[in-house]
Order: structure tokens, then sequence, then C-alpha cells
């Protein structure tokens, strides 16, 4: 009987192809950084996913644990996935010391205070560990009166429900005093447009005015053209906004929406997007892109999204075409095509 021959590759990617075997640390890497917590993917279910990652946790070195959720929130811009993880940390000894201070870290929105503690208490309603608290506690004090206003909402865990867990102690007389508003229920509405709108004002007015006076972020600028447009708002007012806005928080196929919602002023979004690579380095050289455009590509990125995920490659191929000395781009499904070299590309 002959033995030496070639050992049987047993391990397939979900299309049935050949896999290579990849360390835990890669693994968890490659499933975080591309993961929006129990959203399903073409191939795979959304909780296979959590449960993967979870799984992953224990077995990787819990620095490594700890820079890899730091990187997903900071870099990728993700915000349920990096929770998820903090909080695997803090089911296994090795990995709890690092908890609290990976915590604090990751919570940069008043409402992932709320988001944390409810993923805490998924499975069942427990005690928060020591250092879930300290890490808690130290991130309710990032957050002002406008931030908490504005993220204090109904659900099974409000923000006084956190204040009151965690024991945070403020930082100066007046954060007391706008936690005791929270407490009390006083916290001052926040000047959002969500709170004037409701309020039955004007829109066209109510646009102008927080345009006027950048009270509008970001996300919230490229979420709303479309209504912008369809109540006559001074465009010249939008212009200025794009411009001066912010770009570091908010994720390319962002613009690609806006885009589609507002046509005619695609040149202005496109400005805008192109801004988050001011100051990057160019990468030398000759570069090929490949952008997936099969069926698998064909399908909404959340349940809640009105973007495709061929939309999101997009939106990544247009600034890596700005990033590369020469750059080559193709799509593929069926068969393979180069893309006209020009900036708004276009796949679809």
């Amino acid at each position: 009987m002959r033995i030496n021959i070639m050992p049987k590759n047993h391990l397939k990617t979900y299309e049935g192809a050949p896999a290579k075997h990849i360390s835990a640390e890669a693994q968890l890497r490659r499933s975080l950084m591309a993961c929006m917590l129990w959203e399903d993917t073409f191939y795979e279910d959304g909780v296979s996913i959590s449960e993967r990652i979870a799984s992953l946790v224990p077995q990787v070195e819990p620095k490594i644990v700890a820079d890899v959720a730091i990187e997903a929130r900071e870099k990728m811009k993700l915000r349920h996935a990096p929770l998820w993880v903090v909080r695997e940390m803090a089911r296994h000894e090795g990995h709890k010391a690092l908890v609290a201070d990976v915590l604090s870290r990751v919570i940069q929105r008043a409402d992932e205070l709320t988001e944390f503690v409810a993923l805490y208490w998924k499975d069942k309603k427990q005690p928060l560990s020591k250092q879930v608290k300290k890490g808690l506690a130290k991130a309710f004090t990032k957050f002002d009166a406008y931030q908490l206003a504005k993220y204090d909402r109904d659900g099974a865990v409000k923000l006084r429900d956190v204040l009151f867990l965690c024991h945070a102690k403020p930082k100066d007389k007046e954060q007391e005093a706008i936690w005791k508003q929270l407490i009390d229920g006083t916290l001052p509405a926040p000047d959002t447009w969500e709170v004037s709108l409701s309020a039955g004002k004007d829109k066209k007015e109510t646009w102008e005015r927080l345009l006027s006076e950048n009270k509008l972020g970001g996300l919230a600028l490229l979420r709303n053209l479309r209504n912008m447009a369809q109540n006559n708002v001074n465009e010249q007012l939008i212009f200025e906004s794009l411009e001066r806005m912010k770009t570091d928080r908010i994720l390319p196929f962002r613009f690609i929406s806006a885009a589609k919602h507002a046509p005619q002023w695609e040149s202005h979004i496109e400005k805008a997007m192109l801004k988050c690579l001011e100051g990057r380095e160019i990468l030398p050289g000759r570069t090929v892109l490949l952008v997936d455009v099969s069926g698998s590509m064909d399908s909404f990125i959340s349940k809640k999204s009105d973007l495709m995920r061929h939309d999101a490659a997009n939106g990544l191929a247009i600034l890596a075409r700005e990033l590369c000395e020469q750059v080559a781009i193709y799509s593929f499904s069926d068969k393979t095509v180069r893309i006209p070299d020009r900036q708004w590309l276009c796949f679809t």
C-alpha cells in the first residue's frame, strides 16, 4: 500500500473552493473587521458569525484581542461588533484585566453605553463585573449634556440605569449637575433635526437654520440630502456644509448612498468623500484592484439598508483609486472586465 502521497485538503470555502488553515488571530481579525453584528451575509448567517467571534476570543492572546477590538472601532468604524468582543473578553480569566481600558476606548457614542449592557445581559441578566463597571464609568465621563440628551431613549436599558450600575464619578460640579438632570429626566431637549421636525416646524426653515449654524453632523447631512432637495433648501448652504463636514467617522458607502438619492449634487458629494484621503501616503508602483460583482454582492448590506454590497465595494474602489500611483481596476464575476479610468466609478 502506497502512503507517500499528498494529503487531501478537506478545508473548503463556503463556495466549495479549497481553503487554507489560518491562525485563530487571523480568523478573529477577518471575522470581526467586516462584521455588522447579527447581520446575515450571502454565505453565512449573522448568528454563526457572532458565535465564531465569541469562540475565537479565548484562543487569542488578550493584548491582541484588545488591539483588534480597538482597531475595529477606531479604524474600521464598527460600533456593535467591538462591543461584542469586549463582552466576550469579560467572560475569560486571562482577558478580564484589559476590559476596563478597552471598553472605555471603544465606547465613543453615548448610546453605546446602553448597547453594551444590553449585550452583557443578552443571555441572562447578571451583575456587571468589576472591570466592566470601571470601563463604563470611565466612558460615561466623555459625554456632555447634548450627547446624553440625544441618546437618552426608552429601551430595556436606559442611560440612567447604566449610571447607577457603574457608580461613575463626575469630573466636576458641572458634570454632576448634568447627571442629576439625566437621573431626574430634566435634561434640555437637544437641538437636533429630529426634535425640530417632530415639533412641526417648517422643514425648509429648519434645515437651513441647522445648516447655517453648523448643527448637522456629517452622517445626518448625507442621509437627509434627499429631504433637503424635496424641500428646496438653499443649495449654497448645502454645498458649504458638505465642504466643511468631518469625514473621519463616515464609511465610504454612505457617500454612494447619498449620491444615489441626490444625483444633482454628486460632484459636491464626491469632493467631500475624497477629503478623507487628505494627508495619506500614496501607494507606489502599480496596483491591481479586483472588485467582486457576482451574485453574492447583489444583496443589502443590512436589514435596514437600501444599499447593496457592491455599492460598498464601489466606494472602496473610488478611494483606492486615489491612493495608488498607478492602478488598474477590474470587476469580476463570470468574466473579468477592466473598468474605465475615471474618478466616480460604477460597476453596476
